[in-house]
């Protein structure tokens, strides 16, 4: 891979990277899913950076957020404008240090970014499998995960990396593969959803179904979910920022104009921003997807489904953990962190906490923040240096 200066950014990116994909898991060896359905095969949608050391002791797995792609990092070409998601912290010299580490990104299972999902073809039928893709959980997500690290022959990971939705599975990937992963930093993630994190989903979620384009989920030779899909986003979108942020960006001022239109045209800026990102969204996302990973975020309980309690879910784990949340996040706020820390601690685990002083919401792990970059460049040297 070459590296090459991003102008925009003025930083020294990976440079042109290719998209792989793995499958596995073809009938009569289905993967076995928690729901007890089977599903194969299985396609995973995955990227590489950096270089694998001798003993294969570098690797860092980073895990994407709720509607992200392996596309953490680099360019798909040279005239490529857009970076991957997480170019700012990904690269030669970054927080996540590819000159020393070798980083895998992978799609999560239930998308649409080159991992199967319910827009994949259903080998059964010849057409897309809609909602008769089985149900799947962030475990799900994970064990899919593991296939892939295993088919490239890893035996050892120094660290799983996400925030949010990835964040879910860097706290799954430490407890279900204890002997496998050395260290875990889980940014702006919570061990289960709270009350209010599904309502949001559900709203989001019935905003689809109530779209009469979703025809229940067998869409795909005809129109869209545009707008259903497009309202989902938007009701994501605002649990992603914060009230200072919106504020900061948007206030009260006016969109194109000096008055009141007095019609339900986006008279105010934060109308018209949360319409274009709607818009932009339903270019790039499956509904039925959304659907899917926003469950399987509900389902996620790492208390329910280890022991009962949180101390009791880390009891097995060995990993050493960084765990950071950021002041303005409302979706996964700093006392779900708090908790998640005190049961590692009363596990005897090591682990580091910092809450970050972040004006832009829950989205803040995913912005320019120098204290999260030091934060992680720091643990992961002392975790290389001790393994």
């Amino acid at each position: 891979m070459s590296e090459y200066i991003d102008q925009n950014r003025d930083s020294v990116s990976v440079g042109v990277v290719k998209k792989k994909v793995f499958t596995f898991a073809a009938p009569p060896d289905e993967m076995m899913l928690e729901s007890g359905a089977k599903l194969g095969p299985i396609t995973i949608a995955y990227e590489t950076y950096g270089k694998l050391n001798a003993d294969k002791s570098n690797v860092i797995l980073v895990a994407h957020a709720l509607t992200g792609d392996a596309h953490v990092a680099g360019y798909y070409s040279e005239d490529d404008t857009k970076p991957g998601w997480w170019d700012i912290m990904v690269g030669p010299g970054k927080g996540i240090d590819t000159d020393k580490y070798f980083i895998i990104c992978s799609n999560i299972l239930g998308s649409c970014m080159g991992t199967t999902g319910p827009s994949s073809i259903n080998p059964d039928t010849g057409k897309p499998y809609g909602l008769k893709f089985p149900v799947v959980t962030i475990g799900d997500m994970v064990n899919v995960q593991k296939a892939l690290v295993d088919h490239l022959g890893i035996e050892k990971i120094l660290s799983v990396i996400g925030g949010s939705v990835g964040g879910m599975q860097v706290l799954e990937w430490c407890i279900r593969y204890p002997d496998m992963v050395v260290s875990g930093i889980p940014l702006a993630t919570t061990m289960r959803h709270s009350a209010l994190a599904i309502a949001f989903n559900e709203v989001a979620r019935q905003s689809i179904v109530a779209d009469p384009n979703w025809n229940n989920g067998d869409y795909y030779s005809g129109e869209k979910p545009a707008l259903g899909l497009s309202v989902a986003r938007m009701i994501g979108h605002i649990t992603y920022l914060s009230d200072e942020s919106m504020r900061m960006k948007f206030g009260r001022r006016l969109q194109d104009k000096e008055v009141f239109s007095f019609n339900f045209d986006a008279d105010f800026q934060v109308e018209s921003y949360l319409r274009h990102q709607g818009a932009k969204f339903v270019e790039r996302f499956d509904a039925n997807s959304f659907l899917y990973i926003t469950k399987a975020a509900d389902y996620f309980d790492l208390q329910q489904q280890y022991g009962g309690t949180s101390v009791a879910a880390f009891s097995k784990t060995k990993a050493k953990f960084l765990v950071a949340s950021f002041t303005s996040d409302w979706l996964y706020p700093t006392y779900q962190s708090k908790k998640m820390v005190k049961a590692m601690k009363k596990n005897g685990l090591d682990v580091s906490f910092c809450e970050i002083d972040a004006e832009w919401g829950h989205d803040a792990f995913l912005l320019p923040s120098e204290r999260l970059t030091k934060l992680q460049k720091g643990f992961l040297e002392r975790v290389y240096n001790e393994r």
